[in-house]
């Protein structure tokens, strides 16, 4: 059974954290992370409504974090690794650049103490 990709794809990964900024959707997200779930389960976990986690589901699914697949009269929610790629690429960049950064810092830092 393949999972349905999201409902539009996200190409910013600004939505990804928008998406989870919210604290009721990181614990969804982080509960379908463990692995993949239905509605009622991650429901089941949370102090909030079925309803009101399909609303946050499809926020993420909108945002590109997550995917479904229908299992008879349920939607089975997982992690989508190419949304969560698409974060981690961001950090990466972000991160590489820091580093970056400080290098030339450190060095400066040390000619200047020489």
């Amino acid at each position: 059974m393949a999972y349905a990709q999201p409902a539009h794809k996200s190409s910013n990964h600004h939505d990804g954290w928008s998406a989870l900024a919210d604290p009721t959707r990181r614990a969804i997200f982080e509960l379908i992370a463990e692995r993949p779930r239905p509605v009622g389960e991650v429901a089941d976990h949370l102090p909030v409504s079925r309803p009101a986690v399909s609303q946050h589901l499809k926020v993420l699914k909108e945002a590109g974090l997550v995917v479904d697949r229908a299992v008879g009269n349920r939607r089975i929610y997982r992690v989508n690794p190419d949304g969560v790629g698409a974060m981690r690429a961001y950090l990466d960049r972000f991160w590489n650049h820091a580093l970056a950064a400080f290098k030339v810092a450190a060095e400066q830092r040390a000619q200047e103490v020489e």
